[in-house]
């Protein structure tokens, strides 16, 4: 059972820019990525890379904002956001799936992975 927390949420003014870091229990060759809840709004896909790095796929909404990156090293993945919008205020979950290893794939989908983190709170303010 890998272990998964979120860390680097907090409050920040629109167009500014925040990090957040996701530590892993044990180390994972699979896909991770980055999901958010924005309030009273189901949860959507934000970002996700595959097991070695060399893949990434973001949604339209985060595309050339954001950046998802992982240190394999430190089983640490990453999610640095940039020019935030105030509609990026949500809960941010970070997820690792257990299937395809060895498979250079960026799954988009919640359902494709296994283990997810408690969240943390990104607010934007204006």
């Amino acid at each position: 059972q890998v272990q998964l927390v979120e860390s680097g949420g907090g409050l920040v003014q629109a167009g500014g820019s925040l990090t957040l870091s996701c530590a892993a229990s044990e180390r994972s060759s699979n896909a991770m990525g980055w999901f958010r809840q924005p309030p009273g709004k189901a949860r959507e896909f934000v970002a996700t890379i595959s097991g070695n790095g060399r893949r990434t796929a973001y949604a339209d909404s985060v595309k050339d904002r954001f950046g998802i990156s992982r240190d394999n090293a430190k089983n640490t993945m990453y999610l640095q956001m940039n020019s935030l919008k105030l509609e990026d205020t949500a809960v941010y979950y970070c997820a690792a799936t257990s299937r395809w290893t060895g498979i250079d794939i960026v799954p988009p989908h919640g359902s494709q992975y296994d283990y997810w983190g408690q969240g943390t709170q990104v607010t934007v303010s204006s």
